[in-house]
């Protein structure tokens, strides 16, 4: 809190992504809004002093309280809500028992649905008059009133967390979601129901929205509040639209889970590298590797080895053992998109990045890829080979004129396919050089085994909701008589039907992630895991 209560605090730098680059947007309510230019966040600035807050807040909390009539039909709202967050909480934590924490829980009506399902809860509300009420209602729970802090809540007692409407409210949202992640057990679940600029209202409105009324000090979209919970050490985001369903309370709401893991005392960058065939070039590219430095970062790499028969199974097996090092060696070749499939399952890094094994690519880019990334700018980049001064140097084969006209001329043709099917602006969607964090493929499963699972990756992320940024990379395009792989029409066509495919197909992370609890809960009765690939 401020030393003066009068006082309105100003924001020095992003509250995400620690940029200074913030600039003034608009004005609200008599509020200044401002955006940050790096990772798109925006919020108050400066601030309402603690006076205005607390007085925004006890308003919120008190409306409605002299109207009998109006609260029983807010509660009645609020029950239909409360079943259907329960049931989704249900699907994404795969039980529906343990401690429960509500912050900000009002007059208690979610935590008496969660009481009667047979969760302990406990409460935390800013208002004493709304936090008096919800106590009322309760049969054993207990409830605090204050913030988070003063509630002086023991570390790692809670399984579950839910924040409705609050986190938009507190000045700094990753030192709230910090006590949460705080107070859960580790693995434990948070639920994030919050408005979003990404809803159809808000992009209607704009600034006119309900989202710009007085009370709010930030603004998330889908990207800014998966940056903050990211940093916090939250990971398996999932975020749904709440707005879609009227038994959600709010329009242009979001709903975000994810689950508390341990933060590390510096982040992994986890490599991928499919290797077939390609005895001359792996042991350059793993001793390049091995000597590669990424600044803040600790790095491991995924070798997946697909039963090779020119001799790089052998160069591989060189490097079993090695502490940076985790080797995977299928039984069969079965494409690129299987191996790197499998390199995803024994990733354990928060960033992840898919290097081919062919020296196409520079290492000496890995840095200003991963600086996006790190930095909380972005969550999904891609090294566009088009994106730089010549955009036809991507594919140039000696005395091949001919060849490489038409492969950059299919190349142009399916970038405006994916373009217009998907409402994209890229420039070179299928490089190999996608790089994201680790946490965007919960929720996706991955069914493509050759080159079309570089458009199946592409797609699934951006249909779960990631903008990638483009960023130019080096690249020198080996010939076919060099090694390349790409099938001239067998893989055309395949793409084509992988595109018409991801078009038509409906995702779903919060049905994958509950399809994997079923099979986790039947495999521990079973007791039977089967695994036909060998890892080192």
């Amino acid at each position: 809190m401020n030393s003066n209560p009068s006082e309105r605090p100003s924001v020095k730098a992003c509250q995400v992504c620690n940029s200074a680059r913030i600039y003034y947007l608009f004005s609200a309510a008599g509020r200044r809004v401002v955006r940050c230019d790096d990772c798109g966040l925006v919020f108050l600035n400066p601030q309402p002093s603690d006076d205005e807050l607390a007085r925004i807040q006890n308003a919120n909390c008190a409306l409605g309280s002299d109207n009998e009539g109006g609260r029983q039909a807010a509660g009645a709202l609020k029950e239909a809500a409360a079943r259907r967050y329960l049931s989704e909480i249900r699907r994404y934590h795969g039980s529906q028992s343990g401690r429960l924490l509500e912050v900000g829980c009002g007059e208690g009506g979610f935590l008496v649905s969660a009481e009667a399902v047979g969760w302990q809860v406990t409460g935390v509300e800013f208002s004493p008059v709304a936090g008096k009420r919800a106590r009322q209602g309760l049969k054993n729970g207990e409830v605090w009133t204050g913030s988070l802090q003063q509630a002086g809540l023991a570390a790692g007692q809670f399984d579950l967390c839910v924040v409705f409407d609050v986190i938009e409210h507190v000045r700094s949202p990753l030192g709230f979601l910090q006590e949460i992640h705080r107070v859960l057990k580790p693995g434990g679940t948070l639920l994030i129901a919050t408005p979003s600029l990404d809803s159809w209202h808000a992009r209607t409105m704009r600034q006119k929205g309900m989202q710009f009324r007085v009370e709010p000090l930030t603004y998330f979209d889908r990207q800014t509040i998966q940056t903050a919970l990211f940093k916090s050490g939250f990971r398996e985001i999932i975020v749904q639209d709440a707005s879609e369903n009227p038994e959600f309370p709010s329009a242009g709401g979001t709903m975000i889970f994810s689950r508390k893991t341990e933060l590390r005392p510096q982040p992994v960058l986890s490599v991928i590298v499919p290797a077939f065939n390609e005895v001359k070039t792996f042991g350059v590219l793993m001793e390049a590797l091995l000597c590669k430095d990424v600044a803040g970062l600790q790095m491991e790499i995924v070798v997946v080895e697909s039963n090779s028969t020119d001799g790089t199974r052998e160069a591989a097996l060189k490097y079993r053992g090695h502490p940076k090092v985790k080797l995977i060696l299928e039984e069969q070749p079965r494409g690129k998109g299987h191996a790197v499939r499998n390199g995803f399952k024994a990733a354990s890094g928060d960033y992840v990045l898919i290097q081919d094994a062919d020296l196409e690519y520079d290492l000496e880019d890995y840095d200003a890829l991963l600086e996006h990334l790190v930095a909380g700018r972005s969550a999904f980049v891609l090294g566009s080979r088009h994106g730089g001064r010549n955009v036809l140097k991507m594919r140039q084969f000696t005395g091949q004129l001919g060849l490489s006209l038409f492969l950059n001329f299919g190349h142009w043709f399916f970038a405006a396919l994916i373009n217009v099917l998907f409402f994209q602006r890229l420039l070179d969607p299928f490089t190999m050089f996608k790089v994201f964090r680790r946490d965007c493929l919960s929720g996706l499963e991955f069914e493509c085994n050759r080159f079309d699972f570089d458009f199946e990756l592409l797609i699934k992320l951006i249909r779960k909701g990631y903008c990638p940024v483009e960023l130019p990379v080096n690249y020198r395009s080996r010939s076919f008589k060099e090694g390349k792989k790409v099938r001239m029409f067998r893989d055309p066509l395949t793409w084509l039907v992988t595109l018409v495919r991801l078009r038509c197909v409906k995702i779903d992370p919060m049905k994958v992630i509950e399809q994997k609890h079923h099979a986790g809960r039947v495999a521990t009765e079973s007791g039977v895991a089967k695994d036909n690939n060998t890892q080192i």
